[in-house]
């Protein structure tokens, strides 16, 4: 095993914490396949900068594990599709329209993601499939998503990082429509969110059972 970490190694690091969620230094030197040293070093090069931080969390045996995760401020390392541009837009369009105006452009947008998801789902059978293609959308806008199947059938669609998200704070309404959305698209299944960035928590969780 290498004792050194490779290239572009600390945005690596990030990367998987963003994904993954919170993880101790072994865990990552293991999907890295490098040492658990060469990743403490870069770690705390890191907490040195304010992206990352540690909790020790007690175990019934043994000391301590120390568990890594990203800070607040590692943000705008991951895509925000110029956040502070659409909070001002949607400043102005509440100032200018009015809530209602506001929820017309929210309604609009959706019809537009429902047409331009619908033809990329059309092409693929099945609903694994779907949701596939659906993480593959969204990794393309910026939201980091993956999916899972679940052991009781039901599909799960992950949302690591929301690159609306400063929107989405000014004008919740954005995110309102997303279940909505994604049950139309996938067809006949009810969609439940279990995580919600905007209500702190790490990620987005989208739970998909066939109806």
């Amino acid at each position: 095993m290498s004792t050194a970490v490779p290239e572009k190694a600390r945005e690596k690091i990030l990367f998987f914490l963003k994904t993954k969620g919170p993880q101790a230094a072994s865990q990552i030197a293991k999907r890295l396949g490098v040492t658990a040293m060469a990743v403490r070093q870069h770690l705390y090069a890191l907490q040195e900068e304010g992206a990352v931080e540690f909790a020790d969390e007690r175990r019934k045996v043994g000391r301590p594990a120390r568990i890594w995760s990203l800070t607040r401020e590692t943000s705008d390392r991951f895509p925000d599709s110029h956040g502070e541009l659409a909070v001002g837009i949607l400043r102005a369009a509440r100032h200018a329209f009015g809530e209602d105006g506001i929820a017309q452009l929210i309604r609009q947008r959706t019809e537009d993601q429902y047409e331009s998801y619908g033809k990329r789902l059309a092409r693929k059978r099945g609903l694994e499939a779907k949701v596939a293609e659906l993480a593959a959308i969204r990794s393309e806008e910026g939201y980091m998503a993956e999916w899972l199947k679940n052991e009781d059938g039901s599909l799960t669609l992950v949302e690591n990082n929301c690159p609306i998200c400063a929107a989405a704070e000014t004008c919740q309404d954005l995110c309102h429509g997303e279940l909505a959305l994604f049950a139309r698209v996938l067809g006949d299944v009810q969609v439940e969110r279990e995580e919600h960035i905007l209500s702190g928590q790490r990620r987005c969780l989208y739970r998909i059972t066939r109806n």
